[in-house]
């Protein structure tokens, strides 16, 4: 059977591309136990700790999706549009806080979540003191008796190492699939 491509550009010249340059293994290494570790500590509820895993110039960005047609060549996501998080280490600190008060009713009993990251992906960049690291996480909730929330999202890090030490985190963007939150409410941080 033949395949006809037809009029499309795309499918009749391909961009070939090289393979992407990699990055060597002790530091992919280090960077999965940076984000299996950041998981942990969240699960935990060790927000301090996480905090102190970024860097004081962190943007932490979940645009809202909209679903559109092909057709639609508006962008799907844009920093211009609604996000559920666009926050600087402030303004994480000021989630953190808020979530741990007394007043916080929706984390009393506190919320039990478990944490999966995988498909770890990480690119060197121009910097190199600078990575660029894809995942996928899948967050799972667990909230009072039976309520039981799962969020999956691809995530864009840009880990930066500071000095001889460790990464921290200096971007992350959270892509979720969910054009509409399923979830009574968003008080876990992915």
């Amino acid at each position: 059977m033949a395949v006809i491509l037809g009029d499309n550009p795309i499918l009749r010249n391909p961009k070939v591309q090289g393979p992407m340059p990699l990055a060597p293994r002790e530091i992919v290494f280090e960077i999965e136990q940076f984000l299996y570790r950041e998981a942990r500590l969240l699960e935990e509820e060790r927000y301090e700790e996480w905090l102190g895993t970024m860097t004081e110039d962190i943007h932490y960005w979940m645009p809202g999706v909209q679903a559109r047609y092909r057709k639609d060549k508006a962008p799907r996501y844009s920093h211009t549009r609604m996000a559920h998080f666009d926050d600087d280490l402030l303004n994480l600190r000021r989630r953190v806080t808020r979530s741990l008060h007394e007043t916080a009713w929706a984390e009393d009993p506190p919320t039990r979540t478990c944490y999966m990251v995988s498909n770890i992906e990480v690119e060197p960049i121009e910097r190199t003191d600078e990575y660029v690291v894809h995942s996928v996480i899948l967050a799972v909730r667990g909230r009072n008796e039976t309520e039981e929330d799962w969020l999956i999202a691809r995530r864009k890090d840009r880990l930066r190492r500071i000095g001889e030490g460790h990464f921290r985190l200096s971007k992350r963007e959270i892509y979720i699939t969910q054009t509409v939150m399923l979830a009574k409410n968003l008080n876990i941080f992915l």
